[in-house]
């Protein structure tokens, strides 16, 4: 297939980004994906402003190639990491959970290219006029933090919206969906839930296990109640988090601190009151390969599903 205007956008080979998870997406991941010719994220939920910093370095140190920065936007460092990716000269952001408009001017000053996600084609429209390079078009299928709108629906939607590129995210696992992605419109896939298996994701062995041993109907969505709705493998952790939602006697305060710094706990400790976040695809994740495997796997497989489709209907 000819490149299309994300990798000329972006200097990549292949229309494929590795989702910017928080807490799991670090140097060692995001340089394998851009390695493989994808663009690899690194996340700005980690320890601190300058533990992101540190990671900007390291994944400089392993690859030559783009890779970009997950800037969360309602985090309380939001300000200081806005600031720190201009310092550190990087070139490629996507962001999530909020609007970016208020770092939008300095960061296009600073030849930095913008792509928010988005979960609507009212934020879409918005992302737009504020002068975004593109936009991820995330469905709910996804994995952690998820709007309700699936990904078969939006993206068409997204895509008829819109003037600039749109990338398809959300229950993407392998080449059958980056083709169904491409079909819709979308120039450019955006995958999470499969890269938590890969040999270069650093999250706890208990996590990726779950992960690989997971169906079709392993997940499950907590913090609506909260107006922040989050999608996750079931575990004792998830189901009592469901439970506590439900209960009227339960106050928010209560759940909050019951689910505080529980993602972190997976990763980092591979805990039993973690939060395995994962999207509905995780069924689909059957084994532990390097990231250059499962770029090839998705984007390849994708290319020949294409190509047959267009040579089987001449």
């Amino acid at each position: 297939m000819a490149e299309n205007r994300i990798c000329n956008l972006l200097g990549i080979e292949y229309p494929i980004f590795q989702g910017g998870m928080a807490w799991v997406a670090d140097a060692s991941l995001a340089a394998a994906v851009s390695q493989a010719g994808g663009l690899g994220l690194i996340s700005s939920v980690n320890a601190g402003t300058e533990a992101v910093r540190n990671e900007i370095r390291k994944c400089r140190e392993l690859t030559d190639k783009p890779f970009g920065v997950n800037i969360m936007l309602q985090a309380p460092n939001a300000d200081e990491i806005a600031a720190m990716v201009v310092e550190e000269g990087v070139k490629i952001l996507t962001t999530g959970a909020g609007s970016p408009v208020r770092y939008m001017q300095m960061w296009k000053d600073a030849g930095i290219k913008v792509i928010p996600v988005v979960a609507s084609v009212a934020l879409a429209l918005k992302m737009e006029a504020a002068g975004a390079d593109a936009v991820v078009a995330e469905g709910a299928e996804s994995g952690g933090h998820v709007g309700e709108l699936h990904t078969m629906a939006l993206v068409p939607q997204v895509v008829d919206a819109l003037n600039i590129p749109v990338i398809a995210a959300g229950g993407i696992c392998d080449g059958r969906g980056a083709a169904a992605a491409f079909m819709l419109g979308a120039e450019a896939v955006q995958v999470g839930t499969r890269f938590l298996a890969a040999e270069e994701c650093n999250v706890h062995e208990v996590y990726k296990e779950k992960v690989i041993k997971a169906t079709d109907i392993s997940t499950i969505v907590t913090g609506k109640s909260l107006g922040h709705p989050v999608r996750s493998l079931k575990t004792p952790f998830s189901k009592t988090f469901a439970r506590m939602e439900s209960d009227p006697s339960v106050s928010k305060d209560e759940i909050l601190a019951f689910g505080s710094g529980a993602l972190r706990k997976a990763v980092q400790e591979g805990a039993s009151d973690g939060s395995y976040m994962a999207g509905e695809c995780a069924g689909m994740v059957k084994k532990i390969e390097p990231a250059q495997d499962i770029v090839e796997d998705i984007i390849l497989g994708a290319y020949r599903i294409i190509e047959s489709y267009c040579n089987d209907t001449m």
